[in-house]
């Protein structure tokens, strides 16, 4: 079994900032690519951005240049530094993995339960 585990959201007021983070536990044999979506309320699930394991980023355009995504292979986490936020951001974020593990050593796609983060004054 493989696991994914957010944390760190919260309330924050327009401008402040948080850190998101995902730890992949379990029977994990390989981390491939590592990413961020979130879905606000009555929309749908939207990619924020994605990390290769040799660290290279993307990020949809409405992040970009507010929004960090890094990774500590060794402990097995992605974050999401989130900076500069906006009401617009508010959202539950789940992080995303492509993780062989060592029982299937097939190449599959895990998800996070969410962490709710909430934007306003």
């Amino acid at each position: 079994q493989v696991q994914l585990v957010e944390s760190g959201g919260g309330l924050v007021q327009p401008g402040g900032s948080l850190r998101l983070s995902c730890v992949a536990s379990g029977s994990i044999w390989n981390i491939y690519d590592m990413s961020w979506y979130r879905q606000a309320p009555g929309k749908q699930r939207e990619l924020v951005g994605i990390i290769a394991s040799g660290g290279s980023t993307n990020y949809a355009d409405s992040v970009k240049g507010r929004l960090t995504i890094s990774r500590d292979n060794a402990k097995n986490t992605v974050y999401l530094q989130m900076n500069s936020l906006k009401p617009e951001d508010t959202a539950v974020y789940y992080c995303k993995a492509m993780i062989t593990s060592t029982i299937t050593r097939i190449p599959s796609n895990y998800w996070g339960q969410g962490t709710q983060v909430t934007v306003s004054s």
